[in-house]
């Protein structure tokens, strides 16, 4: 060993490897300023209700115009960290006082807009707008819940149920976890949409199947543990029982003309996640093995997106491969694979597309088609769009031939 191979053993580790930087550390702000657009809806709207009447509905105009817009001018983000620099990533705890600085700002704007929604003479429909504003608020703010709940530390999903409290959405802090990325990409998760499914049609299957699928995981966890339903260690009552004393309370301080607002802002919450769930693994399966158990979860079994403004809003949710194939990798950390099915836009201006079923199909059925180089067989397919699609685009059903022998 020379003396310089000698000199730098004796260095530091901090001398011999240069900290990496983050080049969007502080653009990681984004996130939790989002809250700020329903804060704003909310408080010019409760300062002069006549004037600004329009400003109610700054949450939906932001979200399916402006920021899509933004997201088309500004481009894509294709950068990956190091793989030396990623460890130090992970252990930075900034990204996580991001993360949960998101909750207060949500609540405070979820206050502010059920006092604007539930004054003497607010109309329905402003009370409806207005739950629309702050609803894409709390809708975005299960994408907190979703990065705490990977986290194995028990604060940290207290916080999860914390950020779910206004939508309602409890049971996705259990199931998305211990359920969907257990089954994902398979015909029988209901979170992972099929080729030729609406999103009309994903949206009963994922919310009740999913609500469903939370309870069967929970009764099982506290079976293991010697518990009954019963028990003080059930997450999803201890969840649920925060999300009432919440909204009863919410009643009690601004009284029912507060109850539209509040529902509106829960449904379109948790829809608006759903249309997300729908767009990130669209007709995408895993394939069985001779065990008859599925393969692992690879980055080609999710969708994938670098627009990189609804990137920085979304704690990089769609770097979604990465997500799926690494679970428990916080999102600074998260990669892009270029060799994975690519969305043909960000979510942000996929929203509206996914919920109207033709134009979601021209978008992505021949991107399924071209994924498995032709071969339907491969694909999550829906049962009811399947004979339509396999004669579309000429493929031979194997499952039906296997049937007809």
């Amino acid at each position: 060993m020379n003396a310089t191979t000698q000199l730098a053993t004796l260095k530091p580790q901090s001398e011999q490897t240069p900290k990496h930087k983050d080049p969007k550390r502080y653009l990681w702000l984004l996130s939790p300023a989002l809250p700020l657009i329903g804060l704003a809806a909310a408080t010019g709207y409760a300062i002069a209700p006549k004037k600004l009447r329009a400003v109610a509905a700054l949450g939906p105009v932001m979200l399916h115009g402006v920021i899509p817009f933004i997201d088309k001018i500004v481009g894509a983000d294709a950068e990956n960290h190091p793989e030396e620099a990623i460890k130090q990533l992970e252990q930075d705890p900034y990204y996580m006082r991001i993360v949960k600085a998101y909750i207060p700002l949500q609540y405070l704007t979820t206050i502010v807009g059920a006092y604007a929604a539930s004054r003497k003479g607010t109309p329905l429909i402003d009370q409806i707008v207005l739950g629309m504003s702050v609803g894409a608020v709390n809708g975005i703010a299960l994408n907190t819940a979703h990065e705490l709940s990977h986290k194995s530390e028990k604060t940290y999903h207290y916080l999860s149920h914390l950020a779910l409290l206004p939508t309602g959405y409890i049971h996705f802090r259990i199931e998305h976890p211990y359920g969907h990325h257990k089954r994902v990409a398979t015909p029988e998760d209901p979170a992972s949409s099929q080729m030729g499914e609406t999103f009309w049609q994903f949206w009963p299957r994922t919310v009740i199947g999913s609500f469903k699928s939370a309870i069967e995981i929970e009764k099982a966890r506290l079976k293991r543990r010697g518990k009954g339903w019963w028990s003080l260690d059930n997450e999803l009552l201890q969840g649920w029982a925060m999300a009432g004393a919440f909204h009863a309370t919410m009643i009690a301080v601004f009284g029912r003309r507060v109850i539209p607002f509040m529902a509106t802002q829960a449904v379109y919450g948790f829809t608006l996640f759903e249309v997300i769930n729908y767009l990130e693994h669209y007709g995408l399966k895993r394939q069985k093995l001779d065990n008859g158990k599925y393969e692992r979860t690879m980055p080609e079994h999710s969708w994938n997106n670098n627009s990189m403004v609804t990137n920085l809003f979304l704690y990089q949710l769609q770097r979604h491969s990465d997500h799926h194939a690494y679970p428990t990798r916080s999102f600074q950390a998260l990669r892009h694979f270029e060799d994975v099915p690519q969305l043909p836009a960000g979510y942000a201006s996929l929203l509206l597309p996914a919920i109207i079923p033709g134009w979601w199909f021209k978008l992505m059925d021949q991107r399924v088609v071209d994924n498995y180089k032709g071969d339907l067989n491969k694909a999550n397919v829906h049962v009811k769009a399947r004979a339509r699609l396999f004669a579309k685009y000429g493929v031979v059903d194997k499952q039906l031939e296997e049937v007809e022998s």
